[in-house]
């Protein structure tokens, strides 16, 4: 005689499985993810900066931001996926294959080392000290997340409905550069805040590039992805508009490599 497996909710996607999950929507992310705005990479970006490497770059977001300014840009990301889609969006960008952990570039090749929404998903005991190894003394680190703001009525019911059943924390923390073992200076944070315009049924779109959502059963991910529409078609704020603006604080911290004691040669960036 056999018996059914009892039932349950599905297991959850490890951290790591959720890293790697944007390959599958990479082309709904470029469509619908927000860029950044330009007082934050100016606040980012240390004067005189020539080469910038986008560490975990995604579909290019930033990357673009940062070519159109004239800067030779690395833009190095994991997945395949969003390689593909950052190569055609940014073709002014150098593009590799690579992660946080293993940076392949050469010691102390570049300027500034930014890094757009995706600090939280590093391992930092071994990202932190090859951030180091790549930047030249005096160049900088940059982390930046945007951070809805949930205070506005609609935009925390549209963040409700897309972490309901999320396990990761809040990923907007002071980054940990404790690793580097004192090649930082002590970590600078300012915010700015800006307004992405994008259409209202782009909202389930949106929802749908999150690893939350691109890890569930298809089953569950539907339900917060009808939730989403509801939300649109009910909402006084939302329900008729062609166009809406969703609110943003780019959340952002920096510190600059540290010039060794003992190297006469070290000089900061120009």
């Amino acid at each position: 005689m056999t018996h059914d497996a009892p039932s349950g909710p599905a297991p959850r996607a490890s951290h790591a499985q959720r890293a790697s999950s944007f390959g599958a929507g990479a082309g709904e992310y470029r469509a619908v993810r927000p860029s950044y705005p330009d007082a934050a990479i100016d606040w980012l970006l240390p004067v005189g900066a020539r080469h910038v490497l986008d560490l975990a770059a995604g579909t290019g977001k930033l990357t673009e931001r940062l070519v159109d300014r004239g800067l030779h840009v690395t833009a190095v990301e994991p997945s395949e996926g969003m390689r593909a889609e950052l190569r055609e969006a940014v073709p002014g960008a150098h593009v590799l294959a690579g992660t946080a952990e293993r940076i392949p570039l050469d010691d102390g090749s570049v300027d500034a080392v930014l890094v757009a929404q995706a600090w939280h998903w590093f391992d930092t005991d071994a990202a932190v000290p090859e951030i180091a190894r790549v930047l030249r003394p005096g160049g900088r680190l940059g982390v930046v997340w945007n951070v809805r703001d949930h205070l506005v009525d609609w935009v925390g019911r549209f963040t409700e409905i897309i972490h309901r059943g999320d396990s990761l924390e809040p990923v907007h923390r002071t980054p940990a550069i404790d690793a580097a073992d004192g090649a930082f200076t002590p970590l600078e944070h300012a915010a700015f805040a800006w307004e992405d315009r994008l259409p209202a049924a782009s909202l389930r779109t949106l929802a749908a590039t999150r690893s939350h959502l691109l890890t569930l059963p298809p089953t569950e991910r539907d339900e917060l992805l009808d939730a989403v529409d509801e939300l649109v078609a009910a909402h006084p704020a939302l329900t008729g508009r062609d166009e809406i603006g969703l609110p943003y604080r780019a959340e952002c911290w920096r510190a600059d490599r540290v010039v060794g004691p003992d190297r006469a040669d070290d000089e900061p960036v120009a």
